[in-house]
């Protein structure tokens, strides 16, 4: 590999895989090479056939190649190296995802290009270093999920672990209604994996999951699911208050008896009605020998 500084005209350079980067972060960029000048020369790739006016594929520096047009530059020192458009496309996408603050959105968008072009879940896992079971996840997504879901992942209008929580439950109708409800607000990330169970048992058990009496002929809707989920804690609240009630007693009851027992008087009275003997599950519960 050529480590060979040379001098690039910018026009001729393609941003394969661009990244939105954060304003407070790029002008610091710019001001730093303004003020100290560029330290280190990005990395591009020949084009095997050049494009539009492109000759080169940008592998690594697309900050500092901003940078450098905002400051109406028309040359930057670049390394060139050998590499295909698809092993450009990993070393970028590796780079990016070595930084601490990468967007998965843009994680994306790469394996889809990358998927698209032939490889595996298994061979984009091993190239970029994230796991296989994520990847295959990720690959599922862009295989089952609805387009509208997809590219909304890609706009990064949905996060892309939602978008995946979203795409495991096979009804197609509840993955748009899962979408649409949390562009709309009315559900975080955290309530869908709870929702899809609460789809599914009522589902197994028979229940309409569709409110209403003539539910079944009208699309099930963000507001649906809402409803369903607050009627099924609403549920889940009663339960336990109920259960702290029953603890409460419970507890009342055994202190009592437990003080009852500890009376000589009760004892006596007990053994004088034949009485004597108590539960084992009472026993155990008060800790005391009749």
């Amino acid at each position: 590999m050529s480590t060979e500084v040379c001098d690039v005209e910018i026009s001729k350079i393609f941003i394969l895989n661009p990244r939105e980067r954060n304003k407070q972060i790029a002008s610091e960029i710019r001001q730093n090479i303004k003020d100290v000048g560029l330290k280190r020369p990005i990395t591009i790739s020949r084009k095997e056939v050049p494009q539009d006016g492109f000759e080169y594929d940008l592998v690594c520096g697309q900050g500092r190649l901003e940078a450098y047009m905002a400051n109406n530059q028309k040359t930057i020192p670049a390394i060139i190296i050998d590499a295909s458009e698809e092993d450009s496309l990993i070393m970028s996408l590796v780079e990016n995802i070595a930084r601490k603050n990468y967007q998965p959105y843009e994680l994306f968008k790469s394996v889809k290009r990358l998927y698209d072009s032939g490889y595996s879940a298994e061979d984009i896992a091993e190239k970029i270093g994230l796991g296989k079971e994520y990847m295959r996840q990720i690959i599922k997504l862009i295989n089952n999920g609805e387009e509208r879901l997809v590219n909304a992942v890609a706009a990064n209008k949905i996060p892309l672990n939602v978008a995946i929580q979203i795409i495991e439950t096979p009804d197609s109708e509840v993955q748009r209604v899962l979408q649409d409800a949390y562009e709309q607000n009315l559900i975080k990330g955290n309530k869908i994996n709870q929702i899809k169970k609460i789809i599914e048992t009522r589902k197994k058990s028979g229940k309409n999951f569709r409110p209403g009496s003539r539910a079944s002929q009208k699309p099930l809707s963000p507001a649906d699911l809402n409803k369903i989920y607050e009627q099924e804690i609403s549920k889940k609240m009663l339960l336990i208050r109920k259960a702290d009630k029953v603890e409460s007693t419970l507890i009342f009851l055994i202190e009592s008896f437990r003080k009852l027992l500890s009376e000589p008087n009760f004892t006596t009275l007990l053994k004088a009605e034949a009485l004597e003997k108590v539960p084992q599950f009472i026993s155990e519960k008060v800790n005391i020998d009749v």
